[in-house]
């Protein structure tokens, strides 16, 4: 049987679990000290955080420990890549339940680090204490190469609003699970480990995007912040989300709505950006709508009714 967290101790299970975290050029000094030190060459650092808790955002009967590692980075490393920017280094702080297996929280760490390396970056420190409720809070540090951070509030009337990446295939997922069932894989696949298109961020920001946000909450929720921030209107044009036939015939099966999971489904971590009317968009970026005077957003022309994606704080979603 593995040892416990309370069996093996806390020095070496921060040895156990830092083993699995590798460097890069921009680590000047990784794990084992007081502090880490990461390189700024731009002289500002862009830095996010985020924290996922037991029964709210992941299920061990549902996700690996490595599943819950590369869920972590990933929301984090999106957030640096929606700022325009490169991912750096990574913090990680654990809080455990003294009878956590160890070798979970070593699965949780070779999913970190090999998210991580997806993006050229590194975990480079963080905590580990005991705690009712397994948690796992990483913070996400970035590189702006010079260039200026891209933000929420740069859209302006006349853009064309576009997306990176995939949306709705981690809500379709998390309702296959909620209903007992384990496929089809692909579905649950990206709920488990997303597919952030990381790469999308740095290629917008070079080819002189206008505003940026990780689709982490739903797409319209998300682009519902940047009509806020940048005071104007977004239309989503429903038909230039596909929704995949895979997808389709799930949410047939379970009597559910492809259409909603792609609109308002979180987790995927999509990049959706506005660029000028006649810009070329990078590739990887496809139209999906436009940006007008006024306020909010809306599907086709028309408001959209009912939630618009994931609210932490509200009794269901």
């Amino acid at each position: 049987m593995s040892e416990t967290v309370a069996e093996v101790g806390e020095f070496r299970l921060i040895e156990r679990f830092t083993r699995h975290f590798g460097t890069t050029p921009a680590v000047v000094l990784g794990p084992g000290d007081d502090a880490a030190v990461v390189a700024a060459p731009d002289g500002r650092v862009v830095a996010c955080t985020d924290m996922l808790v037991e029964g709210r955002h992941f299920r061990r009967d549902w996700c690996s420990a490595a599943d819950v590692g590369h869920k972590a980075a990933a929301a984090n490393l999106a957030d640096i890549a929606a700022m325009g920017a490169r991912p750096t280094a990574l913090l990680v702080a654990v809080a455990a339940p003294q009878d956590t297996p160890a070798e979970w929280l070593e699965g949780l760490a070779s999913g970190l680090a090999a998210e991580a390396a997806a993006t050229s970056s590194a975990v480079v420190g963080g905590d580990t204490t005991r705690g009712d409720q397994l948690t796992v809070t990483v913070t996400a540090l970035g590189d702006l190469e010079g260039r200026e951070p891209v933000t929420r509030a740069g859209a302006r009337p006349g853009d064309t609003l576009a997306l990176a990446g995939r949306t709705g295939w981690a809500a379709a997922g998390l309702n296959i699970l909620s209903r007992g069932f384990r496929s089809p894989g692909a579905l649950v696949g990206a709920y488990r480990r997303p597919q952030p298109p990381y790469a999308a961020g740095r290629d917008a920001a070079l080819m002189g995007v206008n505003a940026m946000i990780d689709v982490s909450d739903g797409l319209l929720a998300d682009l519902g912040h940047i009509a806020a921030a940048s005071g104007v209107s977004i239309d989503v044009d429903a038909p230039s989300l596909p929704i995949p036939e895979t997808m389709r015939n799930a949410a047939e099966a379970l009597g559910s709505d492809a259409r909603r999971w792609v609109l308002t489904g979180g987790e995927d971590h999509a990049l959706a950006a506005t660029f000028a009317a006649d810009a070329i968009l990078p590739e990887g970026w496809r139209s999906i709508g436009t940006v007008a005077e006024g306020t909010g957003v809306t599907v086709n022309g028309r408001r959209w009714t009912g939630p618009t994606g994931w609210d932490h704080f509200a009794e269901s979603t």
